[in-house]
């Protein structure tokens, strides 16, 4: 078990609800970008400053819009047939929080002049960045300023600014300068700049720029708009690639003088092209004649709503609680919900994965929205069916049938060019099936299903039943050669023991649904049978794929060999690997990581968890004992993972500590990496480690279970889950549980407590004793 990080000092101040950032030092900047940025899943912005910061001073600004993106060709050394063509790279949209502001004749600059107080707070109840501190100028002018910004989770094309200044010793005049930057490219990735200014448009209070990317063909608008407080003229002026709004104060000492900007932003996505520059700028017009108060208070009963169900309270480690609040509203920011979009690797706070959308998503990021806004997770696998054709295309550029996700995606194509980590991770197909199961069985939305769920399950299935062979060395067994499994330092193995399973898993559900849908919905089946010339000789073949899938077994080990030739690898002590050179996958040639027993992520012991209850407690001992030793946890979704199992299997140390991996990540900045953006996967698995790791809850049966324990660490823990409609707080205290029913969609509810049945109607609470 390598790299823990629990003795680390925290890098921000301590606080339940805040992450508060004391002192400005400009080497940290770059870094607390990512931890302050904001988002509502639509549009994102990195925590840069109002006013800048020069070149010298490391800085990736940052505004983005989740699924808008520019292309590039893939730049191949040599050819290869069928390779991806093309990136897709989420792109710097236009740069509307500048504001400079003039004491007299002086610029306002953290850099220049002495700052007498500072405190940065991302305050994580009301999703909102606030800035305050007293400047004192190379003159000696001393000014309190008072910065604050919000993205509306509310409406998704809206964002506020609020800038508060007032004089401590000194009259005069007060300039604030805000500024609209149409030039703006990526720091990073993109060869190219993506984004070309088509026009600008001013008034005096307002303005808007509308660009539009040279190769992906999508246009981006963005209008603005002022108040200011005391009233006083805003005089505005466009340039070729930019707007300013200028407004001057005669001001008084102890007299605030205040800022509004009201922004709006939307794309060619959102309404057509032409009606793009009337859409933003009645926006815009509208948001400032509601305010920024109400505006504010709109979003905040928003957030109210999403911690009453999604907070998990920890007593007894300020640490952790403010760790698993943080990733919670960063989850919430960072994800797509209007069945277009999804949620990137980084989520909306930076450019490092390009935007991509993975499996992370399916995997680690659905379970925590499941069960406390299941309407997300719709949107979410709304996207799935969104891509589907997509999907096809990419199943015959494999000479498959039927659909094959892509690993690395933003429009449904595939973005990366690495084909040994991207297309050969077949299991991406059974990764969007199981979180439709999942999300069917937790909500029973079986019109869902109707309407878009059966048809990906049948593609999917369609592509695994077409994918193996039956292998008379295998003994007639259905066997998957030369994939990758979530392991991706064993990619083109034959086998690979997640794959085969979830493709099972897969192959059933699709019959599974096929049955429902012949059932409850016979109208709707036989259109979908007839459009995607289903037989019953293919529905045959997919059972009989299902029925005698290859299922790797070591009798002598008593484990599940992770392909067919992992057991044949060369042994390594990972213990013996220098930490410098870790991640292997940055240091070392792909041939020698291939070579040796050593695993970057959770892969086996992840198909513990999904299908645990296909597997003994003894058989997930077993392949924890023998796949921990072998895992360097190069990835960041590994230690959840490892945590849940570890919980499971009575190693309660071992669950801690790999549970201590995911919660401050990036708000300690572990892998000094967190200015390329956030973990958002791992975010998610500390929600995980918590509720399906330390409360041992699982689903499966379409009944909810819980083996609840409590970490010598904490005095309690809680949580709520919604299923079935119902609403269930869990609380885990010394000895004890407390389960308490706070809404039901029936009479009561049913469930477990370490295999023990449990009713509760509407309103009960029941108290129960955790077994030794």
């Amino acid at each position: 078990m390598r790299k823990f990080h629990q003795n680390r000092s925290a890098i921000y101040a301590l606080h339940p609800w805040q992450v508060v950032e004391t002192e400005f030092r400009p080497e940290y900047n770059h870094r607390s970008e990512s931890i302050f940025a904001l988002g509502n899943g639509y549009l994102g912005l990195r925590g840069t400053f109002e006013e800048g910061l020069p070149e010298e001073i490391p800085s990736t600004p940052g505004i983005y819009i989740n699924g808008i993106y520019e292309t590039e060709p893939i730049i191949y050394g040599e050819f290869m047939a069928k390779q991806p063509q093309e990136y897709q790279t989420m792109i710097n949209v236009t740069d509307w929080k500048g504001l400079k502001i003039l004491v007299e004749h002086e610029e306002f600059s953290m850099l220049q002049g002495e700052l007498e107080a500072y405190s940065r707070v991302l305050d994580l109840k009301e999703g909102a960045l606030r800035r305050e501190l007293i400047w004192v100028s190379p003159t000696g002018k001393r000014t309190r300023f008072a910065f604050e910004r919000f993205i509306s989770q509310v409406d998704k094309h809206l964002a506020y600014q609020r800038c508060s200044v007032t004089p401590l010793n000194w009259s005069g005049q007060l300039t604030m300068r805000s500024q609209v930057n149409g030039a703006v490219r990526n720091i990073h990735h993109l060869r190219e700049r993506a984004l070309d200014v088509l026009f600008t448009a001013h008034t005096n209070e307002g303005g808007t720029i509308i660009s539009k990317t040279r190769n992906s063909g999508i246009a981006v608008g963005c209008a603005v708009s002022h108040r200011t407080a005391p009233e006083t003229s805003i005089m505005g002026s466009a340039g070729s690639e930019s707007l300013n709004f200028l407004a001057r104060f005669q001001v008084e000492p102890n007299q605030t003088y205040t800022l509004e900007k009201y922004v709006a932003m939307a794309t060619s996505r959102d309404t057509a092209e032409e009606h793009l520059s009337g859409f933003v700028q009645r926006l815009a017009e509208r948001s400032a004649t509601r305010g920024y108060e109400q505006a504010k208070r709109a979003h905040v009963e928003y957030l109210a709503e999403f911690w009453e169900d999604a907070d998990v309270e920890i007593e007894g480690d300020l640490a952790l609680q403010q760790g698993v609040r943080f990733n919670a509203l960063q989850l919430l920011q960072s994800t797509g919900r209007d069945g277009r979009t999804n949620i990137a690797a980084k989520g909306l706070s930076g450019e490092y994965y390009e935007g991509h959308y993975f499996w992370d998503t399916e995997t680690y990021i659905i379970p925590f929205f499941l069960y406390s806004r299941p309407e997300i997770v719709r949107r979410l696998l709304e996207y799935r069916y969104s891509i589907l054709d997509a999907a096809r295309e990419n199943a015959k550029r494999m000479r498959d049938r039927g659909a094959l996700y892509a690993w690395r995606t933003i429009n449904g194509h595939e973005a990366s060019g690495n084909f040994l980590g991207s297309t050969v991770q077949y299991h991406i197909n059974a990764a969007v099936a199981y979180a439709i199961h999942r999300y069917v069985e937790a909500t029973e939305d079986l019109d869902f299903l109707a309407e878009m769920g059966a048809e990906i399950l049948f593609e999917t299935a369609r592509c695994w039943a077409h994918r193996g062979v039956f292998l008379e060395s295998r003994g007639g067994k259905y066997c998957i050669n030369e994939v990758c499994g979530p392991d991706e330092y064993k990619p083109g193995v034959n086998n690979n023991c997640y794959t085969n399973y979830m493709a099972q898993f897969n192959l059933r559900l699709a019959l599974q649904a096929k049955d429902i849908l012949a059932s409850k919905y016979p109208e709707q089946y036989a259109e979908l049978k007839a459009r995607l010339q289903l037989t019953d000789e293919e529905f045959a073949r997919w059972q009989k794929c299902a029925d005698n899938m290859y299922l790797p077994f070591h009798e002598e080990l008593g484990i599940h060999p992770q392909d067919d030739s992992f057991l044949y690898k060369d042994p390594i002590d990972i213990d013996s690997i220098p930490e410098e050179e870790i991640p292997l996958v940055a240091n070392w040639h792909p041939l020698v990581i291939w070579r040796y027993q050593v695993i970057k992520q959770a892969d086996v012991i992840l198909l513990m968890f999904l299908l645990g209850d296909q597997f003994t407690l003894e058989e997930k001992k077993a392949n924890f004992d023998y796949y921990e030793p072998r895992t360097t946890h190069d990835s960041s979704l590994s230690p959840a993972i490892y945590s849940i199992i570890a919980a499971e299997i009575g190693y309660q140390e071992f669950a801690y500590n790999y549970f201590l991996q995911t919660v401050r990540l990036d708000l300690d900045d572990y892998n000094r990496n967190a200015w390329q953006g956030l973990h958002t996967a791992c975010m998610a698995g500390s929600w995980m480690g918590i509720v399906n790791g330390f409360a041992g809850m699982r689903t499966f049966g379409g009944k909810l279970n819980f083996r609840p324990f409590l970490p010598d660490q904490w005095k309690r823990y809680s949580f709520r889950v919604k299923f079935r409609g119902s609403k269930l707080q869990v609380t885990v205290e010394p000895g004890r549980a407390q389960y308490t029913l706070m809404a039901a969609a029936g009479p009561d509810l049913s469930f477990c407590h370490f295999g023990q049945p449990v009713t509760l109607a509407s309103g009960q609470t029941l108290e129960v004793e955790i077994p030794g």
